[in-house]
């Protein structure tokens, strides 16, 4: 306090005062920001109850909660499951398919080469994907275990394949996919503490990823012989062979585990299936028909077409209780009187505050809520606007699952059907740009679907006459097909027509 605050302090203390919190409003008063939405004096903003921490306390410190309540929304909310089925459905569907790209100009290979190579290491392929002895545990083929870990990764967060191999009769190739569920990976109980451990996974002094470990059982399961880990290298040490596949969505530098999907809108969804629950319900005791008949006798008797199956009460041994049902009739005690109660179900407004809502959870989720509801109800216009939205999400999905889950299996699979020569390419292993263009690769997916058919086909007409595109990439788009084998077929169905033509001809003139 200046000499001035001081003597104004002695003869008018309220007036010093007053001063003293003008200066301390003013030395809080910046610039930017302070204003808006780092503001510590707005009304609006002061009940914000805010605090941030690194990755590891934002995310993994929360992570099995999230991913706990995911699933059971997925198995217990329709909209969730909806979420989640219709990413998988748009990204996945049947499968990523495999069309061998040979960089066949770079290895001095002719075009017939190429071709005849390419036809070659996609029958070889399908040889082993197609058949469930690619999964280790002998349930589902290549195709399938795309869309498993693809669903298992949006439901927890992330997901996680070892590539071990194992002999069995009648298949060649010996590589097998192993996938782990995310909650498997997790902290030793021995390694608690340790700093380089994290969720399960193990960083150097650099922060790169170099161990993750496995727990031998699920931690969520009841029945467990044993509590013990593996630990698996990411990388080999003497072959840098990628011995451990992570699928996860990063959105935090320093992120080491992924987050479920549905974690920004676990609580709308929730809510959201506690209306409905509570609407249903609401609705299903609007249709039943009870009678309450109010006796003044003491007699034990039931009234007159009185009957709710045993079979079917649900608390007939609460005296308390009175259950209502179709067209039952109910007998009340002395003195005791029902009241006629309207809960006014269907709610009318019902549907529309529904769709509302999912509108918020389908921005948050990248998808149209009329695509998250099922509901095309708009114009051509904007219907096709939503789904074009919608896809540049799913294309992308699709691109990160080809190339973290898809390509890496495809390039160990590739090195051992040419170490075992199955597949002749001179040099795959001398270089690693010669094995780069043996194993370059297109995975295409389901295609996009047309609201209107022609209108889409005429367009892709337009484009591939003025080279803004190609044939190949339009069948994949229009019909996912493939280009040379349906010109390959249309060839020999054009020749079969024109032979029955003149069979047909030949026969009139006779």
């Amino acid at each position: 306090m200046n000499v001035i605050d001081r003597t104004i302090g002695v003869i008018s203390p309220n007036a010093a005062l007053k001063r003293q919190v003008a200066r301390q409003k003013l030395s809080i008063m910046n610039s930017g920001y302070s204003h808006h939405g780092a503001s510590r004096t707005k009304k609006s903003l002061l009940g914000w109850m805010f605090g941030g921490g690194s990755p590891k306390e934002d995310i993994e410190d929360n992570i099995q909660v999230l991913r706990e309540r995911s699933r059971d929304l997925y198995m217990g909310t329709p909209i969730a499951t909806s979420a989640i089925k219709t990413l998988r459905t748009n990204v996945v569907g049947g499968g990523l398919r495999l069309k061998s790209q040979i960089d066949y100009e770079f290895l001095g290979l002719s075009d017939e080469e190429a071709e005849k190579l390419e036809t070659t290491i996609e029958r070889e392929f399908s040889l082993w994907a197609d058949s469930v002895n690619c999964d280790l545990a002998r349930l589902n083929n290549f195709y399938e275990l795309q869309q498993l870990i693809f669903l298992s990764s949006l439901m927890c967060g992330d997901a996680f394949a070892l590539l071990p191999y194992t002999q069995r009769i009648g298949m060649p190739y010996d590589l097998r996919i192993q996938l782990i569920e995310a909650d498997r990976v997790c902290d030793p109980y021995y390694k608690k503490g340790y700093n380089n451990i994290s969720a399960g996974i193990e960083c150097n002094d650099n922060g790169e990823i170099t161990a993750y470990h496995i727990a031998n059982f699920h931690p969520l399961s009841t029945y467990r012989s044993n509590s013990t880990w593996t630990r698996v290298e990411a990388f080999g040490e003497k072959t840098g062979r990628r011995n451990v596949i992570h699928i996860m969505e990063s959105e935090r530098i320093g992120q080491r585990r992924g987050v479920p999907i549905l974690a920004p809108v676990i609580e709308a969804l929730k809510q959201l299936g506690r209306y409905t629950e509570a609407e249903l319900m609401a609705a299903v005791i609007s249709g039943m028909f009870t009678v309450f008949i109010e006796s003044k006798s003491n007699s034990e008797e039931a009234p007159l077409g009185s009957m709710i199956p045993e079979d079917e009460e649900v608390d007939g041994g609460d005296e308390n209780s009175y259950e209502l049902g179709n067209g039952a009739i109910v007998a009340l005690g002395e003195g005791e009187t029902a009241k006629e109660t309207n809960p006014g179900r269907p709610n009318t407004a019902f549907d529309g505050f529904i769709a509302s809502v999912c509108k918020q959870i389908g921005a948050a989720l990248e998808i149209p809520h009329d695509l998250l509801l099922k509901q095309f109800n708009a114009s051509y216009s904007a219907s096709r606007a939503a789904l074009l939205e919608a896809w540049k999400m799913f294309r992308m999905r699709r691109i990160w699952l080809s190339n973290d889950f898809c390509q890496p299996i495809y390039e160990e699979w590739l090195s051992e059907a040419v170490a075992k020569s199955r597949i002749y390419a001179p040099g795959f292993f001398d270089s690693p740009i010669i094995k780069k263009a043996y194993c370059n690769a297109e995975w295409s997916g389901p295609s996009q679907g047309q609201l209107d058919p022609v209108k889409e086909a005429n367009a892709a007409v337009i484009r591939v006459e003025n080279c803004f595109s190609t044939r190949a990439k339009e069948t994949i788009e229009l019909t996912g097909g493939d280009f040379v084998k349906n010109n390959r077929q249309r060839i020999k169905e054009e020749k079969m027509r024109q032979e029955l033509l003149a069979l047909n001809k030949k026969e009139v003139q006779l």
